[in-house]
């Protein structure tokens, strides 16, 4: 008989058969006769011992009867059940337990004299509160679903673990409270219901020992090795990386329980669809095992290591099975698999696909040392556990993505998706090195040999705009402010007034001039020191009350300045520049079916962007220097649907803003290099520097001996420096107008010399701006080639 765990309890426990042996005193008055003797005969020996009606506390008492016992409870635990059942005398909870069937005898022996018997995941806490349930539920009558499942984890003669689920029997016990338990009001019980963790609370209504339980209870068990098995699979899937206890230890464990094979080992491997790789997943790396990677990385799918043999898991996705690995080797074509499992002392295998929706993840492995272990029957038995692994792993890979994103942000920026899949080989290459983390750099990005192409629309004068708004709403307050002082009360402070009138005078006069980078932020302190606090001290009349009221209600609550005019000027920029941008970026979803090449799009005063297109970008895919140029056509054209845009969209905005547009033409192939402080591509080079100066100081270069910008409202200029480069644009040209999107006069012109830089010359041409007509027609190189042919 196990001992009593010393855990504090409400109970008083006191072992008795007395409601058993009050059933044998009315069988004893029956007219059957041998059941009527069976009963005298056994009341004959219970009065001998009248502690197994009165109560047992000495538990050496029930030592000594064990014989007597057994026989009172022999209608309880019939004889030709005992090899069947797993069932004994209990307490509920306590390990007091006795008079076993003989198969549990049997369970108890094989899990070896060093195994103790005790509840899965029980501590006192849930031992005090579930024995005050007890009494809540048998005396109290209140409905507590306290009888979450209870297991047993018992090993098997073989040393794999089996979960037995614990069902009790309380019919012949009685719950009665003592002299020292506290009667509990309706209220009590609601309190106690809405706080399971205070034990002191608990321990307050239901004081130890306050309670008697006395008799018996039945504890059966149920053999839920498998439920209870998958169940644990499922917890420890589901824990966050941080508690997660899904190791080789844990995993193997669990699946010896489903599959009842002692030596069972668990292996796992990703499929990486790409690059049709089997690789050790990185998350599991040191964990989990892999047989068939052994200590490679990673394995081509097409390795001849695998076969024909996985031509089932790779294309049909059913399981691979080998339930005789020396049969296999002996007789099958692909010796060196079968040799290197046997190297392993595997003689039994499982490797069954990973599958989401008609994906193959990955591929689960189970080995035995033990031929015929795991064979095609018992393989049926992964389809309890795969849906698990499966989500499992789904979510590894979404992780495993976000991780590689992260690094990607981290370590370089945003990046489009042309050039992404170098970045995100990089960010491999620092997982497969993770054991030297600290030792990693990551290396610079860089595409060589690759194609240019600028563009922008930028806001005409933006500048001298934002500055005129800047000075009217200025203009506009001070005028207010001066409207509350001549509407003050006369006696107030008139010397300090005309001060303040004077020197508010001076800076709406200063207006009337250009505005100086700092003349925003002196009148705007020049108001919150000086203004401000006067305003509040002033004595009101009613007219300057009003006034000052709609004062403050027009002030903005960032500057603290009056902001209209400026609002309305920055609400159209930023209408102008997602618009355009919207156009921009949905045209350029078309342009990558163009040929795959990198874009990178800026909000400033307008909108600009850079695209690179070459041979390294996109390595899969033979590069033609025929896709530059319906590359450059399809910018062309762009920038005339985003003049359209622009042109009907000004109207309805709040501040009318023209645009100008141009096009750098650059013909030398360049290479662009990610810097990796700056977290943005650049060109490489001293040389392709020239290019970036070009881009920086263009659009504000005026046309050769004049003072005349090379851009102009409703027309797109394209600078350009060789003979070749204006052929081309010309060529474009001729065929947009042909279709009536560019206006038929064009204009040719040398650009001021720059910096460094000289020998520019450039196209402009006006954007037929009819609403009528649109370029809702995609036209290719092709087209232009057809056309002019």
């Amino acid at each position: 008989m196990d001992n009593l765990v010393e855990y504090e309890s409400p109970f008083t426990t006191i072992i008795s058969f007395h409601k058993l042996i009050e059933s044998f005193e009315e069988i004893a008055l029956s007219n059957v006769d041998y059941r009527s003797n069976y009963a005298k005969a056994i009341l004959k020996e219970i009065d001998s011992i009248p502690q197994l009606r009165t109560g047992i506390q000495d538990y050496s008492i029930i030592k000594k009867n064990e014989g007597l016992i057994k026989n009172i409870l022999a209608d309880l635990f019939p004889t030709a059940l005992t090899n069947n059942e797993v069932k004994a005398v209990t307490i509920p909870f306590q390990n007091i337990s006795f008079n076993y069937t003989e198969r549990f005898k049997k369970i108890l022996k094989n899990a070896g004299d060093e195994f103790y018997m005790e509840i899965r995941n029980f501590d006192d806490h849930q031992f005090y509160i579930n024995n005050c349930c007890l009494i809540l539920s048998s005396y109290y009558k209140q409905k507590f679903a306290f009888n979450k499942p209870f297991f047993y984890d018992i090993p098997d003669e073989e040393g794999v673990e089996k979960h037995y689920r614990i069902l009790y029997n309380a019919d012949f016990m009685e719950i009665t409270p003592s002299e020292n338990a506290i009667p509990l009001t309706p209220d009590d019980i609601d309190l106690l219901m809405d706080n399971y963790n205070d034990l002191a609370l608990w321990k307050s209504k239901f004081p130890p020992g306050s309670w008697t339980l006395k008799g018996f209870g039945i504890v059966s068990l149920f053999d839920a090795t498998t439920e209870s098995a998958i169940s644990n699979l499922k917890s420890n899937l589901l824990k966050p990386d941080a508690q997660s206890a899904t190791s080789d230890e844990i995993l193997t464990n669990i699946f010896r329980s489903i599959f009842m094979i002692a030596d069972l080992q668990v292996g796992f491997i990703i499929y990486n669809q790409e690059e049709e790789k089997f690789i050790r997943p990185i998350k599991f790396d040191n964990k989990i095992q892999s047989f068939l990677l052994s200590t490679d990385q990673e394995v081509d799918c097409k390795n001849a290591f695998f076969g024909c043999s996985f031509e089932n898991l790779l294309d049909n996705q059913e399981p691979f099975v080998i339930s005789n690995v020396q049969k296999f080797t002996e007789h099958s074509t692909n010796k060196r698999l079968g040799e290197h499992l046997l190297k392993q002392n595997i003689h039994s295998c499982i490797f069954a696909p990973v599958i989401k929706d008609g994906h193959l993840l990955g591929v689960v492995e189970l080995v035995s040392s033990k031929a015929r272990d795991l064979n095609t029957v018992n393989a049926t038995k992964l389809e309890l556990v795969l849906p698990y692994l499966t989500d499992t792993i789904d979510r590894y890979n979404t992780d495993m993505q976000h991780q590689i994103e992260a690094i990607i942000q981290r370590e370089y920026t945003t990046i489009h998706p042309s050039v992404y899949w170098k970045f995100k080989k990089e960010s491999q290459n620092y997982f497969q090195n993770i054991n030297h983390t600290k030792d990693y750099i990551f290396k610079e990005i860089v595409f060589k040999n690759v194609y240019p192409l600028y563009g922008q629309i930028d806001i005409k004068g933006s500048s001298e705009h934002r500055n005129e708004t800047v000075k009217k709403d200025l203009r506009n307050q001070l005028t207010a402010i001066l409207q509350i002082f001549e509407s003050q009360d006369p006696n107030t402070n008139l010397v300090l007034l005309e001060q303040r009138k004077f020197e508010l005078d001076s800076f709406r006069n200063e207006l009337n001039f250009p505005l100086k980078a700092d003349t925003e932020q002196h009148i705007q302190r020049y108001i919150e020191e000086e203004i401000h606090p006067l305003l509040k001290n002033t004595k009101e009349t009613a007219k300057s009350q009003k006034l000052e009221r709609l004062y403050f209600e027009s002030l903005d609550e960032k500057s603290g300045l009056f902001y209209q005019e400026r609002k309305k000027f920055d609400n159209a920029m930023s209408i102008i520049n997602k618009r355009l941008a919207t156009v921009l970026d949905k045209k350029q979803i078309e342009a990558q079916q163009i040929y795959p090449h990198y874009y990178e799009r800026f909000k400033t005063d307008g909108v600009e962007h850079n695209l690179y297109i070459g041979a390294s970008i996109s390595p899969t895919k033979p590069f033609d220097i025929m896709y530059l140029h319906n590359l450059r056509l399809w910018q062309l054209q762009t920038l005339c649907e985003m003049e359209l845009e622009h042109h009907q969209l000004k109207e309805s905005l709040p501040y009318e803003l023209d645009v100008t547009s141009l096009i750098l033409v650059f013909s030398a192939p360049l290479s662009i290099r990610f810097r990796m402080d700056e977290k943005r591509f650049d060109v490489d080079g001293t040389y392709n520097a020239r290019y970036e100066v070009v881009k920086k100081r263009i659009d504000k270069s005026n046309i050769k001996g004049t003072k005349e910008r090379i851009t102009e409202k409703e027309k797109i200029t394209i600078v350009y420096s060789q003979n070749s480069e204006e052929a081309e644009y010309l060529k474009y040209i001729k065929y947009l107008q042909h279709k009536k999107i560019l206006e038929p006069s064009i204009e040719q012109f040398e650009v001021e010399d720059l910096q460094g830089v000289s020998g520019l010359r450039a196209i402009r041409v006006k954007v037929i701006n009819n609403n009528a007509i649109s370029v809702a027609q995609k036209i290719t190189y092709q087209d232009l080639l057809d056309e002019l042919n």
